[in-house]
């Protein structure tokens, strides 16, 4: 095996050319093998293999800066830079991220978890490394889904014209950027990727330009080869309109071609455009059928690609309400930022077609069209997550608040959603949509209170709507309790537990360990986070004077922050109160009940907390 002997990118340039096919189809057996037994991103990291293996036998990544957008193609990388024996931990507490991460290895330059950020970045680390004269080559390896995002435009239009020598490679899976152009493209794409060509190019470029009227002639020719580009490879026009010089396209899959056509994009010394080709899921035949459904999978059966523990979850109950409410309003309509599958919009896209919006990696246009939409008399919805959302904060509030518009936000993966980890955390949700004026948040903690909410939102609500939920199914609450802003669950005189969405399960949880040792606990869930009405707190906390509040979310202007606030206010203040909440920080990667048991807000932890309370 030769993917044993691979202990650092030194290793992969130490083999023959031979040895490297051989090491690209034992990575792609090692990756499909591995994420089998963990879960994890599998299609992108199947496309990924040969483009990886060529970017580490060219460059060195623990000088030269390799930049990923979103990141979820990067376990080939991992592979190649010392990790192979953390991969049976991949996406597990304290394992192997599933992202890049610069505090894990000196290979990875930047995190990434969010698209079309790449070129931007990888901008800012070649203007650095000019102003500081140091001497290192930047990469930036963006897909074309991450295309779709407005980032990924400022980012090329400054770096194209910045002149500073940087390399975007472009992978190419033919999801959302390149349309097939012909047989001419074909064949101009094959010439222009031989190394013949290339060692042509530089020597005719040298000759010529060494005299002044080799210099005209120069220009001449190349003017007249632009023309003709132009006409058949529309979209090397575009990134060369931007300062880039483009190569390819090059077969993404063809690791010797992508090696000499990377060594001729550095020895180019100026803003390059490498457009790659590649198969999403290459090698493993149902996720090269379906690629966005093995996009990130649980863990699976390798014969016959039954992933193992899929069920009815959070997401798929409310595509399925959505659909019924679409059915008797016509309306309703629903928008995603490509993710139709993981927000359960699958059915709705069936079902109503002309009234289902896709708009790719593009969440801030996404928020902004559902404002139109609304303006005009439509009722938009826009599935989106949490982690996500945070890229359409300002329309949020300048296109849609402002003008109190109803736009519904079905706000999913709100709270930790386990193996993602740092970057994917719907943490701050909960904090920043509360802040907006004329923003309705409900929490629903059961699949009930879910269609109950959503049905209230989308028909008999105004103004501006979101509705939070997790990633993942139901726990031991199943009710439905969602009339009002608050619901007491439990009657109690010695203290108070008090939580939202589907931390109530392990708050009643709490109260029953605290019953066993003798302590009367109540238990008040908020089904709407914001607005609070002062008189709804002041009458649903009366006489409280011992508080524990849980939530998974960030601490800064929390909902325990807001009512202990208002409670003081009010002049009915607290003798006692606790916070159970993430704090400010970034929790990490692992499994919800494993993070919720680190951060104290497991209904052990919370019991804990409360016989503290009760007896200080």
């Amino acid at each position: 095996m030769i993917l044993e002997q691979i202990h650092t990118p030194e290793d992969v340039k130490a083999l023959s050319g031979e040895q490297t096919k051989h090491l690209c189809d034992e990575l792609h057996s090692f990756l499909l093998h591995s994420v089998a037994k963990t879960g994890g991103h599998l299609a992108s990291n199947l496309g990924a293999v040969e483009l990886t293996v060529a970017i580490h036998r060219v460059f060195d990544t623990s000088r030269d800066r390799l930049v990923f957008d979103v990141g979820h193609q990067c376990y080939a990388h991992k592979a190649l830079t010392g990790r192979t024996a953390q991969f049976p931990t991949l996406r597990q507490y304290n394992g192997l991220s599933g992202f890049p991460k610069p505090n894990e290895s000196v290979h990875d330059a930047f995190i990434a978890g969010h698209a079309s950020n790449s070129v931007s970045v990888a901008l800012g680390m070649a203007r650095a490394r000019s102003l500081l004269g140091e001497d290192y080559a930047v990469l930036a390896l963006i897909g074309d889904g991450a295309l779709s995002g407005g980032l990924a435009y400022e980012g090329l239009n400054n770096a194209g014209a910045s002149g500073e020598p940087m390399i975007v490679v472009l992978n190419d899976n033919g999801m959302s950027i390149s349309r097939n152009v012909g047989a001419i493209s074909a064949h101009l794409s094959k010439l222009r990727n031989k190394p013949g060509y290339y060692a042509f190019k530089k020597a005719y470029r040298r000759v010529l330009r060494a005299t002044k009227a080799g210099r005209a002639l120069y220009t001449l020719n190349h003017s007249i080869k632009n023309s003709v580009k132009d006409a058949v490879l529309p979209s090397a026009s575009l990134f060369e309109d931007m300062g880039f010089t483009y190569l390819g396209p090059v077969d993404g899959h063809d690791e010797a071609q992508l090696e000499e056509t990377l060594r001729w994009a550095r020895e180019l010394n100026c803003p390059v455009l490498l457009h790659v080709r590649t198969v999403k899921g290459k090698g493993y035949p149902p996720a090269e059928r379906e690629p966005n459904r093995w996009h990130g999978v649980g863990p699976f059966d390798v014969d016959s690609g039954v992933c193992k523990g899929s069920g009815e979850n959070f997401a798929s109950v409310f595509g399925a309400e959505l659909c019924r409410l679409a059915g008797e309003d016509r309306r309703v309509c629903a928008i995603t930022a490509a993710m139709c599958d993981g927000t359960g919009l699958a059915d709705f896209a069936e079902r109503f077609p002309k009234r289902f919006f896709d708009v790719g990696i593009a969440e801030s246009q996404a928020a902004a069209m559902a404002a139109g939409m609304a303006k005009q008399g439509l009722v938009p919805v826009f599935a989106v997550y949490s982690t996500f959302l945070q890229r359409a904060y300002d329309q949020l509030i300048h296109d849609t608040a402002l003008l109190n518009l109803h736009t519904v936000f079905a706000v999913d993966r709100a709270g930790l959603v386990g193996a993602d980890g740092e970057t994917h955390h719907g943490i701050f949700d909960a904090t920043f949509l509360s802040d907006i004026p004329n923003m309705t948040v409900l929490c629903p903690a059961s699949f009930a209170e879910l269609r109950s909410m959503l049905r209230r939102a989308v028909l008999e609500m105004d103004g501006p709507v979101a509705i939070r939920y997790p990633r993942g199914g139901e726990e031991r609450y199943h009710e439905d309790r969602s009339e009002g802003v608050f619901a007491e669950l439990r009657a109690g005189n010695d203290v108070t537990l008090c939580a939202y969405g589907t931390m109530i399960s392990p708050v009643l949880d709490a109260a029953e360990l605290l019953a066993a040792q003798g302590v009367s606990a109540r238990v008040v869930k908020v089904n709407c986070i914001s607005p609070f009405l002062d008189r709804d707190v002041r009458r649903t906390f009366a006489g409280t004077k011992k508080l524990v509040v849980a939530e998974e979310c960030a601490s800064v202007g929390c909902v325990g922050q807001r009512l202990a606030a208002i409670l003081t206010e009010e002049g009915t203040p607290l003798e006692r109160l606790h916070l159970c909440n993430l704090g400010k920080q970034f929790p990490p990667h692992g499994s919800t009940k494993q993070l919720r048991a680190a951060f104290h807000i497991d209904a052990a932890s919370i019991a804990e907390t409360a016989l503290e309370v009760v007896r200080a």
